[in-house]
């Protein structure tokens, strides 16, 4: 089968990152090293995952062998990580008109690489390796400046775009194919205990700076607008914005694919 992703049927993502990694190493020789270490030196995607995660997340408490022997352990256990990274890559190359390839975000992109981790974070979580999952989580924090407590549950084909200062909870519950931007926080009001953050649904748009806050459900395909405070319950396909946010406009359709961040006006309404 050619490497070449231009002839025939779309390959599959580990094809195609292979491909567009011999010609990047070919037009930047500076970095043929570096790509060839995490990319072209593995057989699988699994392999190269492990390897990249693990140069990213290295540290003095443990060392790159280490965290890789970690993150190999549990995509071996779960090979559904590994389809979820491949799900999360193509929906970054569908949505961000910044990303070129599967490259990039594989290499690069911060928010990927965040939403892997806490893939392998919340495996560990569990497996009840709390103290793991919770280095993981500080290590992500750390490095690409995302927070995601380890016992989040997130659906597959979800991008965090750009990605820093997104902060979501312990409790938090986020569908498939969502998008969700830089300085998201879905959190608590501080005075509940237990289960106390938000439950987003599939196809949601999460936008710049907002925040949803408290145990309450935002359903499938909403669009939350930048710089909006919710508080309350938002109904599927519904457009919110505001400090409370409310309900503006007409309905919204697949916010999340289309990232249309902007507001409907009347003539949307339904």
């Amino acid at each position: 089968m050619s490497d070449n992703p231009d002839i025939g049927a779309p390959p599959p993502v580990w094809t195609r990152l292979r491909f567009e990694a011999r010609a990047a190493a070919a037009d930047e020789p500076t970095l043929a090293s570096y790509i060839n270490a995490a990319i072209l030196s593995h057989e699988t995607l699994n392999q190269a995952l492990a390897f990249h995660l693990a140069e990213k997340l290295a540290g003095a408490e443990m060392g790159a062998q280490q965290v890789r022997h970690v993150i190999a352990s549990v995509y071996d256990a779960d090979h559904t990580l590994v389809e979820k990274a491949e799900s999360d890559m193509q929906a970054t190359l569908e949505r961000d008109p910044a990303c070129r390839g599967m490259l990039q975000p594989f290499l690069f992109f911060k928010g990927f690489l965040a939403l892997q981790t806490h893939r392998v974070a919340n495996h560990l979580w569990s497996e009840g390796r709390e103290t793991l999952a919770f280095h993981f989580q500080a290590r992500a924090s750390e490095k690409f400046g995302v927070d995601i407590h380890p016992a989040t549950r997130i659906g597959r084909g979800v991008m965090l775009d750009h990605a820093s200062g997104i902060t979501i909870g312990e409790t938090a519950i986020i569908g498939d194919n969502c998008s969700i931007m830089q300085g998201v926080t879905l959190g608590g009001t501080g005075k509940e205990v237990g289960d106390r953050h938000p439950k987003i649904g599939s196809g949601v748009l999460v936008s710049v700076g907002a925040k949803v806050l408290g145990n309450i459900t935002i359903g499938d395909e909403a669009k939350i607008a930048a710089g909006s405070v919710v508080l309350r319950d938002v109904p599927a396909r519904c457009t919110v914005a505001g400090i409370p946010a409310r309900q503006i406009g007409g309905l919204s359709r697949a916010p999340a694919l289309n990232m249309d961040q902007a507001f409907p006006d009347s003539a949307d309404q339904d």
